[in-house]
């Protein structure tokens, strides 16, 4: 896959970004199959982890294998330790050297026009953040959001999972997040009001990869029409 430059800054204005929503319905399709046994590998990656706040195991059977974090060939302009959102295929990528790049799984915005496109840089990191509903979340949903208003403490049930990394533009803050989440069965879907989420082992595995000033690079959503069609044979 070769990036193309044209990155514009098409997203919503900034008031109305938000970074989470509590709840989500995730993938409608899941792994059927009752004798799902996923390599052992997998299951080690995605295991429980001992934090400042238990992180709880993945129920892979509820994330398709694609989305699951690895290693891959990837042919991009930008340098080693750029990441690149790709929102149409829900693939976040940590840019390497030699053609490859850490792949992982993301759940985005669900509606186009509240969706960060373009580059920003990772101006601020945060353990088990502090999430507070923007004032457009809180109009749109106020009995979920309204006792939000000066914030929710870090913790297992905050929507920002276990980490975010806060991305800037021409040093402002574009409320934006890259960020983990309560509901990985909501990886590789639109879900998200305007941010990125991972799961919780995936943003704490490129938490500590990246430092503050890492380029961020988000590309534009695919219209309709430039959808990629099947090969016709």
């Amino acid at each position: 896959m070769i990036l193309t430059r044209r990155i514009l800054l098409l997203g919503a204005p900034l008031l109305l970004a938000s970074c989470a929503t509590r709840g989500g319905q995730g993938n409608s399709k899941l792994l059927q199959n009752a004798a799902f046994t996923p390599d052992p590998y997998y299951v080690s990656l995605y295991g429980g982890v001992e934090d400042r706040f238990p992180v709880q195991a993945v129920n892979l059977a509820k994330v398709p294998p694609k989305y699951w974090r690895r290693e891959v060939a990837y042919n991009t302009p930008e340098q080693p330790g750029t990441i690149v959102v790709d929102p149409n295929d829900r693939f976040l990528y940590l840019v390497q050297e030699n053609g490859r790049a850490i792949r992982y799984g993301v759940g985005v915005g669900k509606t186009e026009a509240f969706n960060f496109q373009g580059e920003a840089t990772i101006a601020r990191k945060a353990e088990w953040p502090r999430w507070t509903p923007t004032p457009d979340m809180i109009r749109r949903d106020p009995e979920l959001n309204e006792p939000y208003r000066n914030g929710m403490p870090g913790g297992v049930d905050n929507p920002l999972g276990a980490r975010a990394l806060y991305l800037y533009r021409d040093g402002r803050d574009t409320l934006y997040r890259l960020h983990g989440t309560t509901n990985p069965a909501t990886i590789g879907t639109k879900v998200s009001s305007g941010c990125v989420r991972l799961m919780n082992q995936d943003i704490i595995d490129l938490y500590n990869r990246v430092p503050t000033g890492t380029k961020v690079v988000v590309l534009p959503s695919r219209a309709p029409e430039e959808a990629v069609q099947p090969d016709m044979v």
